[in-house]
């Protein structure tokens, strides 16, 4: 009987705990390259249209040993890099909720949307010097209708279906699952709602997808309810089961853009304790400057 393929640390595990927002503040780079570094995430998706990318990709991409590394594909903060005439007429992008009603509504420019993930895509790549093994969205803007449209739009054109593609997040999960985690409920039960047909989407252009996903909370920044979360994270996973977390180090930079700023430290002191998530991780296997992830090769080794 042949062996199954195993991680770098000798065990299969199949959460991929995705820290978001890697750029966003010199402070929540720190903590999720501390984490990285500890094998305590999996992957990290980073914004890539604010000032500090530029600095922190090399960062990022010596990463690529300890864990998956990705673009967080951002519509709502602050500036675009292109021009977005009709989601961004001053230059500002909209708030969620804003973006929300116009893609619920249809009023979306799926042409303007994947000329901007283009942009964000090239980026990416140019800091780093490799296209993104996962791919999701601020705020879960990449899921949205008419949104993921455009979003496939680009991502088709840039990656040939011959050769292994980026993992897309899909931020939905049944009833089910969401209820037997007992954490925001009501929020995750929205969201899914939001992203229903993303899956059918991506898949059927032939895109890898996570079969689960965890991780909505209310951004509480207790320490018992932050190490509920985390644990509940682990609940209820199915097949490649994609768990989503916010560590780093609260800054003024990071204040001056985003509301969420005590949880991230709190998730970044749990995450970096002994916690039994930890056990259930998965790990890429190669070296820092190693071929994108296989994501189909991954999936066939999974318990």
């Amino acid at each position: 009987m042949t062996e199954r393929p195993r991680s770098v640390s000798g065990r299969i595990g199949n959460v991929v705990l995705v820290a978001d927002d890697f750029a966003i503040s010199g402070g929540v780079s720190a903590g999720i390259e501390s984490l990285a570094r500890q094998r305590r995430i999996s992957a990290a998706s980073a914004i890539v249209t604010l000032p500090r990318w530029r600095h922190d990709a090399p960062r990022l991409a010596a990463l690529r040993a300890e864990i998956a590394i990705g673009l967080h594909i951002n519509f709502t903060l602050l500036q675009p890099l292109g021009a977005m005439p009709n989601l961004a007429p001053r230059g500002l992008l909209p708030a969620i909720g804003a973006l929300t009603l116009k893609a619920v509504a249809g009023r979306i420019d799926v042409e303007e949307i994947a000329a901007e993930t283009s942009r964000q895509l090239a980026a990416f790549e140019s800091a780093t010097g490799f296209p993104p093994d996962v791919i999701d969205g601020h705020q879960h803007v990449h899921a949205l209708p008419k949104i993921r449209d455009g979003v496939m739009m680009a991502l088709t054109a840039r990656y040939r279906s011959d050769t292994p593609r980026p993992l897309l997040r899909v931020p939905a999960d049944r009833a089910r699952a969401l209820a037997a985690r007992r954490q925001s409920f009501g929020k995750a039960a929205v969201l899914s709602l939001l992203a229903a047909g993303a899956s059918g989407l991506f898949r059927g252009a032939g895109f890898p997808v996570n079969d689960s996903f965890a991780g909505v909370t209310s951004f509480a920044a207790d320490a018992a309810t932050v190490a509920r979360d985390i644990d509940a994270a682990r609940v209820a996973p199915r097949g490649l089961h994609i768990a989503m977390c916010h560590p780093g180090l609260p800054t003024a930079e990071l204040a001056e853009i985003d509301a969420i700023t005590d949880r991230r430290a709190v998730e970044l002191a749990v995450l970096g304790a002994d916690n039994a998530l930890t056990a259930q991780l998965w790990h890429p296997a190669r070296p820092a400057d190693g071929a994108v992830i296989d994501w189909k090769r991954e999936r066939e080794a999974l318990p």
